[in-house]
């Protein structure tokens, strides 16, 4: 599930994932769930004083991210090299839930069916097929 129960009147601020493919840490362990919080405005400008992505802007992401995903499996820390070392597929989940989260304040998305034309909400958090 990725919301959490919050009580009414306050706001959530973490959002749990689920990785399509996983972060395969250096023993071959591979973490898929995890948590993102909402960026703050230090966030979002703290990253462009950093050389790496005044250099190269597509670094942006990275070091945003790292710094607002505050859980990835049993790994004690996010840093840029977890970041850095996230399949492709990944990473471009990463940059769309944190722009969900951050745009809309919710990790649900409107889609349609290109078979049968269908509107319908899904979960950009994880949920999976049969679990609550």
């Amino acid at each position: 599930m990725s919301r959490s129960a919050t009580p009414p009147g306050s706001l959530q601020t973490e959002f749990r994932f689920e990785l399509p493919r996983g972060y395969v840490d250096e023993a071959g362990t591979v973490h898929r769930s995890g948590v993102m919080r909402l960026a703050t405005a230090r966030d979002e400008l703290v990253p462009l004083r950093d050389l790496r992505v005044q250099e190269n802007p597509a670094y942006l992401s990275v070091v945003l991210l790292a710094r607002v995903v505050t859980a990835l499996g049993t790994l004690p820390v996010i840093s840029d090299g977890v970041v850095e070392g996230l399949f492709a597929t990944d990473l471009a989940f990463l940059q769309d839930f944190y722009r969900q989260i951050n745009a809309e304040g919710h990790t649900r998305a409107g889609v349609v069916c290109p078979h049968c034309d269908t509107g319908f909400e899904i979960d950009l958090g994880g949920s999976r097929l049969g679990e609550s």
